[in-house]
């Protein structure tokens, strides 16, 4: 079959299509025809060695974090899927194998697909999706009438948060260039800013938290914006204790890096009486269904930017490493 190698850590280059051995179903294990997979930054900055120390991959290996098919088997164990059910997930972390023609993943990372998507759309949704749902509800705990703010709304994770927070009873708003901005609008976003003509800090206050998907000068100017008592969330800037603990299941000797390297960051936010925290979301099937049954029930949609043929993912990264996407980029097998 065919597969996208990552064969060591490097620059575009250091990805490449190959024939690869097809993998069999395992213990507990489910084995999907894959239809579509969707890209995600997270991609590239592990073909760059950017988590490298903390998550060191068996190179090489076939890439790819999310996935939408069919399933071909099932492995012994199996107790939720038959053969022929429309299927997608978010794969392991370590094991990754979406860019194939074949995968297989655990049974608990997979759901069924949502009844009204097909599986270009269905691919787009799992990483981004669980990352915004696991920051907006288990670390924001939004609730009706909240007021958050979530910077590049028009991004993959972006476009998918806001909704979720729409659909949680809050109140949003976002920065997008003249571009995106009809686009977060029309997903539900009350407040949007021009970040190239205005700063946000200078617009809002009170806010009840914030999802940063931006970084640098966002992150921090997002602390004069809240509540006391009030805590931005980031997927954009630096890990912090709680990262290592809670979302790698690591020692205190990374807690302390992390604790290091985010200080500044931490100390900014005490500052104003606020609270940081970085978030490594984590794979579930559970999630999925959650993010399904919003998808059926006309409350979530996947906005997909643009989609390429298999055989032209070099250039679907490249188009993605622009930085310019407005919602996901999928490729389609």
């Amino acid at each position: 079959m065919q597969g996208y190698v990552l064969t060591r850590y490097g620059g575009p280059d250091a990805m490449e299509l190959r024939e690869v051995p097809a993998p069999q179903a395992g213990p507990g294990e489910v084995l999907i025809r894959v239809r579509a997979a969707g890209l995600n930054p997270i991609d590239y900055k592990l073909r760059q060695g950017l988590m490298r120390l903390i998550n060191r991959l068996p190179l090489p290996m076939v890439a790819g974090s999310e996935l939408a098919g069919e399933v071909a088997a099932v492995g012994p164990g199996v107790t939720r899927f038959a053969v022929g059910d429309r299927v997608f997930t978010r794969v392991d972390k370590g094991e990754l194998g979406a860019f194939a023609t074949y995968a297989t993943v655990e049974e608990s990372l997979v759901a069924k697909m949502p009844a009204r998507l097909g599986c270009i759309d269905a691919a787009g949704l799992p990483l981004a999706g669980l990352t915004a749902l696991q920051a907006l509800r288990d670390e924001l705990g939004l609730r009706p009438r909240d007021r958050v703010f979530i910077s590049g709304g028009a991004g993959g994770v972006g476009t998918l948060a806001i909704q979720l927070a729409v659909s949680m009873g809050a109140e949003v708003a976002t920065t997008a260039s003249p571009r995106g901005a009809a686009l977060v609008r029309s997903l539900g976003a009350t407040t949007v800013i021009d970040y190239r003509e205005q700063r946000f800090k200078d617009v809002l206050h009170d806010y009840d938290g914030v999802f940063d998907l931006t970084g640098g000068r966002d992150l921090l100017d997002s602390f004069t914006i809240l509540k006391p008592g009030a805590k931005t969330v980031s997927i954009a800037k630096t890990p912090e204790p709680a990262t290592a603990r809670q979302d790698m299941g690591k020692g205190p000797l990374l807690a302390a890096v992390f604790g290091l390297l985010s200080a500044k960051i931490r100390r900014e936010a005490r500052r104003h009486g606020a609270s940081y925290r970085f978030l490594f979301m984590h794979p579930s099937g559970a999630d999925l269904e959650h993010l399904a049954a919003l998808v059926d029930a006309g409350e979530l949609k996947p906005v997909i930017d643009r989609v390429f043929p298999f055989e032209q993912i070099a250039d679907a990264f490249a188009f993605l490493e622009q930085g310019r996407a407005k919602g996901k980029v999928v490729v389609e097998m």
